[in-house]
C-alpha cells in the first residue's frame, strides 16, 4: 500500500496539487528510482521520445531571510534543478535560477538559493528538472513569505516527533493530517524541533493500540529495520514524505529545522559506545559513526544550508519584533551519566555554543527573543539505556530532578540565564516529551534565583506515540501552568494527544500569543505575553 500519488488544483487548492507529485520510496540503493521516471516521456525533435526527470517527494523551503529562500527538491534521475519565482500565482514575469545537478552523490536531492526578493512578501515558486538529454519534467509549485524588515504581524508554528514508536502513516486516518492543520493556518514559518524521523523505529503493517484496536501503517523497505547505513537513514526521510499532507505543508511553509536524538538513535550523545547496551537490531556500536551517516542524510533531505562553519545552531531575524535562536542540543552534549556533576561549564550546548547564545541574546535588539531548544529545560527525562551500574541515573535533557542548586547541564544554563538577566522577553519553545505544556519560571520559587522570569512552551508529537506528563525539576522555579497528556504510555496517533504550537506577534502592540493546539488545529490553551519595555 502506498500514498495516493494523484495530483490534488484557490491558492490552497493549487498548492495541494503542486505538492502531491509522484512519490517513490528508495528501497536501499542510492536513487533507487533512477532511470525509471514516473512522468510522461517528452517528444524530441527527431520524433523519438525522451524520458523526462521527475520530482519524487514534493518541494520545500527553508532558512528564509528578508531577501532570499532556500528551495529543496529531489529528482528520480540526474537532472539540473531550475527554480522560478514570481510575485503572482500566474507566474507573470518570473525570475529563473538554474541550480545544481541533482545526482546520486546526494541521493538526488538539492537546493537552490533564490535571492533578490522583497522583504515581507509572498513569493510563489516553481521547480522543474532538466534532464541530461534536455527534456524538462513536470513542475511543482509552492509559496513562502520572506522575513519582514519592518514591524509586521507574525505567525509561526512549531512541533516535532514524526513517525515515532512504530506508528506509521495510517490510511484509515487519512495520513498525517496534522500537517494539513498547520498549513491551513498559513504561518510564516515552522520551527521543526527535532525527531524529524525515527531512524531507530521500524514500522510494521499493524500494531495494537492501548484501546485494543488495530493500527494499520503504510510500510516500505526503508522502514522495516533500524537505520544504520547512509541509505537506510535516507529512506526514513523518503518514507515520511510519501504523506500528501506533509508534502503540501512543505510546499507552502518555510522551515527552520533542528535535529535531536531519533535522527540517529534514542538519547544518543557524542562518543557513546553501544556495546554494553541493549539496542535491538544494531551491529554498529559506535554512535559517532551512526551520527555521521545520519547527519549527511539530514542535510540532504532537509531545506537547510549550514554554511562554511557547518554548524546547526544559528540566529534568524524576522524584523524588529523577533529574533529566533535555533539551538543544537545534540552535537556537543556531554555524557548522559554526567548529569549530576558539580562542575560542568560546557553542559549540553558545548562551550562555544553557550558563549554564542549569551553574546547573541545580549546583542539582539528584537522585541522578542525566541529560543528553540530541542530538549526541555526542566522536564526530567531519564536515559535508562546508558545508566551506570552504580550512582545516580543518567539523564537525557538538562534537568536531573533534584530540585536543588544547579548540577550537570544546569550549570551552563544557569550561566546563560544569569548573564542574560538584563535581556527582556525571552521565550523557550521545545518538543521531545510527546505531550504539550506551558511552564512558567520564577526566581521566587527557585533555589537558583539569578535570572529574569520567563516561559517555556512544549508541543508535540506531530505523529508518534504520546506519553504521560513527566515531573519538573524546580532548580529554576519551573511550574506547570497547563498540560495536555495521556495517562497511559505510547498512545497512538489514532487515539489523540498529537499537538503543535502556534505563536503570533501583533504588529502594533508586540504582544506575543501562544496557542497550544491539537491535531485538528483546535486551541487547548492560550497565553498572551506583553513585552517588557
Amino acid at each position: 500500500m502506498t500514498a495516493d500519488p494523484r495530483p490534488l488544483v484557490s491558492r490552497r487548492t493549487l498548492l495541494r496539487g503542486a505538492a502531491a507529485g509522484a512519490v517513490l520510496i528508495p528501497t536501499g540503493g542510492v536513487l533507487a528510482a533512477c532511470g525509471s521516471s514516473t512522468t510522461t516521456p517528452a517528444p524530441s525533435s527527431t520524433g523519438l521520445t525522451r524520458t523526462r526527470p521527475g520530482l519524487t517527494h514534493g518541494v520545500a523551503v527553508g532558512d528564509v531571510t528578508t531577501s532570499s529562500g532556500l528551495v529543496w527538491a529531489r529528482s528520480d534521475s540526474p537532472a539540473t534543478m531550475i527554480v522560478e519565482t514570481s510575485a503572482t500565482e500566474n507566474f507573470a514575469n518570473p525570475r529563473k535560477t538554474r541550480g545544481p545537478v541533482l545526482s546520486p552523490a546526494t541521493d538526488g536531492t538539492g537546493r537552490v538559493q533564490v535571492a533578490g526578493l522583497e522583504p515581507g512578501q509572498t513569493v510563489f515558486y516553481r521547480v522543474s528538472l532538466e534532464g541530461e538529454n534536455g527534456a524538462v519534467g513536470e513542475p511543482l509549485v509552492g509559496h513562502f513569505t520572506t522575513a519582514p524588515s519592518t514591524a509586521s504581524d507574525i505567525r509561526f508554528v512549531w512541533s516535532g516527533d514524526v513517525v515515532g514508536q512504530g506508528w506509521g502513516i495510517n490510511p484509515d486516518m487519512g495520513g498525517m493530517t496534522i500537517f494539513g492543520s498547520m498549513a491551513d493556518l498559513e504561518p510564516d514559518f515552522f520551527i521543526h524541533s527535532g525527531d524529524a524521523i525515527y531512524a531507530d523505529g521500524p514500522v510494521k503493517a499493524t500494531q495494537q493500540q492501548n484501546d485494543g484496536k488495530t493500527y494499520r501503517s503504510i510500510t516500505s523497505p526503508a522502514k522495516d529495520q533500524v537505520a544504520q547505513t547512509l541509505d537506510q537513514f535516507r529512506g526514513n526521510y523518503a518514507y515520511n514524505l510519501t504523506d500528501e499532507h506533509y508534502r503540501r505543508f512543505n510546499a507552502s511553509v518555510a522551515q527552520l529545522i533542528q535535529w535531536d536524538d531519533h535522527e540517529v538513535i534514542n538519547n544518543w550523545f557524542p562518543g557513546e559506545d553501544l556495546t554494553s547496551q541493549k539496542r535491538d537490531g544494531y551491529s554498529e556500536m559506535n554512535v559517532d559513526v551512526l551520527a555521521g551517516r545520519a547527519r549527511q542524510a539530514w542535510a540532504e533531505w532537509q531545506p537547510v544550508q549550514l554554511g562554511t562553519q557547518n554548524r546547526l545552531y544559528r540566529k534568524v531575524s524576522y524584523g524588529p519584533n523577533l529574533d529566533v535562536f535555533i539551538l543544537d542540543m545534540r552535537s556537543y552534549k556531554n555524557s548522559n551519566p554526567d548529569a549530576w556533576k558539580t562542575d560542568d561549564a560546557a553542559g549540553i550546548l558545548g562551550e562555544a555554543q553557550t558563549r554564542w547564545l549569551i553574546d547573541e541574546l545580549k546583542r539582539s535588539t528584537a522585541t522578542w527573543k525566541v529560543i528553540a531548544n530541542d530538549l526541555p529545560l526542566s522536564i526530567v527525562v531519564p536515559d535508562a539505556a546508558s545508566d551506570p551500574k552504580e550512582g545516580p541515573k543518567s539523564m537525557e535533557a538538562v534537568a536531573q530532578g533534584d530540585n536543588g542548586v544547579p548540577l550537570g547541564r544546569e550549570i551552563a544554563f544557569s550561566r546563560i540565564l544569569a548573564q542574560t538577566k538584563d535581556v527582556r522577553n525571552k521565550v523557550f519553545l521545545t518538543a521531545d516529551v510527546h505531550y504539550t505544556a506551558a511552564i512558567s519560571y520564577e526566581p521566587d520559587r527557585a533555589p537558583f534565583k539569578d535570572f529574569r522570569p520567563f516561559w517555556e512552551f512544549v508541543s508535540g508529537p506531530l505523529h508518534a506515540g504520546a506519553f504521560p506528563e513527566s515531573p519538573l525539576d524546580t532548580t529554576f522555579g519551573a511550574k506547570y501552568q497547563f498540560v495536555h497528556a495521556p495517562t497511559e504510555k505510547n498512545v497512538s496517533p489514532a487515539e489523540g494527544f498529537q499537538h503543535f504550537g502556534e505563536v503570533t506577534i501583533a504588529k502594533d502592540t508586540s504582544v506575543l500569543t501562544v496557542n497550544l493546539r491539537d491535531a485538528a488545529g483546535a486551541s487547548l490553551y492560550e497565553k498572551s505575553l506583553s513585552p517588557e519595555r
